[in-house]
């Protein structure tokens, strides 16, 4: 069949079936693993600041570069932004309000965090999301794609919401999360949705300290040359954060062992809560 009906039949351009992506620059791979590492360290810096800092460290680079690789890596300057939560660009990705103000939380499945994050090959990057229990810091389920295409968080989100239904899913206003296909199905599960502040870095500060934690423990540490690499290495990595590395929050024991008693205690009690209509 000639590549204008096959165009035709699927309703895509013809030009984009002799598309080849070509791989990444040597000069745009080691910006946006810089970039990586001063948001990281800094999330507040913006497009001005970290173009003289790249500046004084070698980098030819204009502003707007740095804002299109940033846009590309889901980064985004943390200050607060008066009314823009009540704005999206696509009338079908519904904003909802931030529930988590003045709320207690101490017990685990009451609230996860969901988030997006850079992570970086030798010759290119990847990106990994991870919902993450922010009263035990026990990492639910993470997944990690070579693109920001909407399926790895589905996936993710799909194998998290298998093992429990937490009461809140707490998330930022990215396109991702706005998403019906995101949100349908945590609302139809029976839990709320709660999204941060338009660049307010503090409604989601579990999340990015988990974030933290794997760049400066594990990412940073090691060379990934593949995508296999990183997928092994986040791996154990993750494992080690959730079975053993004790955290002082916790009373220095692991985010497995504290959502695990907790879990086990919920569930025995609920065993001794009988109906008294079938006593």
């Amino acid at each position: 069949m000639p590549l204008l009906w096959q165009a035709e039949l699927l309703c895509v351009s013809r030009a984009s079936l002799y598309y080849r992506p070509r791989p990444a620059q040597e000069q745009e791979i080691a910006i946006k693993h810089r970039l990586d590492e001063l948001y990281t360290k800094h999330p507040f810096l913006g497009s001005r600041k970290i173009v003289r800092m790249l500046t004084g460290e070698g980098f030819s680079v204009g502003r707007h570069t740095i804002r299109r690789y940033r846009q590309e890596m889901g980064l985004e300057t943390l200050f607060p932004r008066p009314n823009l939560s009540k704005h999206t660009d696509n009338p079908e990705h519904r904003v909802f309000p931030y529930l988590l103000r003045g709320l207690v939380i101490d017990r685990p499945n009451q609230v996860w965090g969901v988030d997006i994050t850079y992570i970086r090959l030798v010759g290119g990057w990847m990106y990994l999301v991870a919902f993450l229990d922010w009263h035990s810091r026990f990492v639910v389920a993470w997944e990690l794609s070579d693109t920001l295409e909407m399926d790895f968080v589905i996936a993710c989100s799909s194998v998290a919401l298998k093992g429990a239904v937490p009461q809140i899913v707490n998330s930022d206003q990215g396109s991702h999360f706005t998403s019906p296909r995101f949100t349908e199905p945590i609302l139809e599960a029976g839990a709320k949705i709660s999204m941060d502040g338009r660049g307010r870095y503090v409604d989601n500060i579990f999340t990015e300290r988990l974030w933290r934690s794997i760049k400066y423990e594990e990412v940073y540490l090691s060379e990934y040359e593949t995508p296999r690499d990183a997928r092994q290495g986040l791996s154990r990595y993750l494992s080690f954060y959730n079975e053993e590395r004790l955290h002082q929050a916790l009373g220095y024991r692991t985010p497995a062992q504290v959502y695990n008693e907790s879990v086990c205690f919920k569930e025995e009690e609920d065993s001794l809560n009988i109906d008294p209509k079938l006593s």
